[in-house]
């Protein structure tokens, strides 16, 4: 047995390192590069990228659309970093903080033409690592040459899709919890084998294997589950949905970490100081760079197999859940509403939910 890392443990080192300002190296057949998220970098990480030569900066072309920068294509845009920029001016173009007090970024130069593999997987590490969606690429000659001399993660993205494919999960642990909705509670913890973020599922009762479960995707909200904020309907429907299995004797939740539609926590408070500024939540999540959910509910179809339920009647507004729970190979018997939470606070948010995301409210 090889003690080397498999391809998608090399993934999940690379998101860590890019989490923490190291660079990582990608290659894609014969072209290699640098990479660096743009939130992490510093000036003397700059300086040392720079040395190895002319630096792109990777956005998204949603966060493109913002600045007025040509993307040229449907997944990346690359924007040509002038030699007199810093680490702060790349920051700037990363972060829509200042947008409305520095209206006027450009004009920006993009690449046009050539591969936008290696461009791409920068975006698709940095939204992993739950960064800003933009990264600082280099051209180098040799990838594997250039990880061994200073000691970087080097990722081959020759299979990239392979690479791309959620972690599969185990069962780590499980425990009886009385709860206040219900003492026929029992916690499992999932964690995916890369090292990922693990997963719960909240099982009440004894449901019947057999049957259609009464069950909920359930993203995690921190803000909303924990502080009780005003700003979502997350905490009422974490707990309508477990009053309603617990009226009925048996269901499951899943809890799953996709905070902030899977943006991550950091990124969900960026997108609220944006609705601060006058954007809906759609608006804010696409200055930031990201589309209006980046959450994979695959993850939830497979802790739902793993637990031997094959069909449900799913608790949810979100139709999206119903067709991916379906792909995903679960049957989903009825869509149950949980129609909760609405206040003079979140009103427009839900509003904005049901017109441009297509809840059902």
């Amino acid at each position: 047995m090889s003690l080397r890392p498999a391809p998608q443990e090399l993934v999940a080192r690379a998101r860590a390192d890019l989490r923490m300002g190291v660079p990582v190296v990608l290659g894609d057949g014969d072209r290699a590069a640098l990479v660096a998220a743009a939130e992490t970098l510093t000036p003397d990480r700059l300086a040392s990228l720079r040395a190895l030569g002319a630096p792109l900066l990777a956005i998204t072309p949603r966060r493109a659309e913002t600045l007025k920068a040509r993307a040229y294509s449907d997944h990346v845009a690359r924007v040509i970093v002038p030699a007199t920029a810093d680490a702060a001016w790349i920051a700037n173009v990363a972060d829509p903080a200042d947008d409305l007090m520095m209206p006027m970024k450009g004009p920006f130069a993009t690449m046009r033409g050539g591969d936008v593999a290696i461009a791409r997987a920068a975006l698709r590490l940095a939204k992993a690592a739950h960064l800003l969606p933009a990264a600082l690429v280099v051209a180098v000659a040799n990838g594997p040459a250039t990880a061994a001399e200073h000691g970087l993660t080097w990722l081959d993205l020759t299979n990239a899709q392979t690479l791309w494919d959620a972690s599969p999960l185990a069962e780590v642990s499980a425990g009886r919890v009385p709860m206040a909705a219900s003492r026929a509670g029992r916690l499992h913890v999932y964690r995916p084998i890369d090292g990922g973020e693990e997963h719960y599922a909240v099982e009440i009762g004894r449901p019947d294997r057999h049957a259609a479960v009464l069950a909920r995707l359930h993203s995690a909200c921190f803000t909303g589950d924990v502080l009780g904020s005003l700003k979502c309907d997350c905490g009422p429907q974490l707990h309508a949905a477990l009053d309603a299995m617990a009226a009925e004797g048996a269901g499951v939740l899943l809890y799953l970490n996709q905070e902030g539609r899977g943006i991550g926590l950091a990124n969900k408070m960026r997108a609220y100081s944006l609705q601060d500024q006058g954007f809906d939540t759609v608006e804010a999540n696409h200055r930031l760079g990201f589309e209006d959910d980046e959450r994979d509910f695959r993850t939830g179809a497979e802790i739902l197999k793993a637990l031997g339920f094959h069909a449900v009647r799913l608790m949810t507004n979100n139709p999206r859940k119903v067709e991916m729970m379906r792909r995903a190979g679960i049957e989903v018997t009825e869509r149950v509403p949980l129609k909760v939470g609405e206040s003079e606070h979140n009103r427009a948010y839900l509003a904005t939910k049901a017109e441009k995301s297509g809840h059902i409210l």
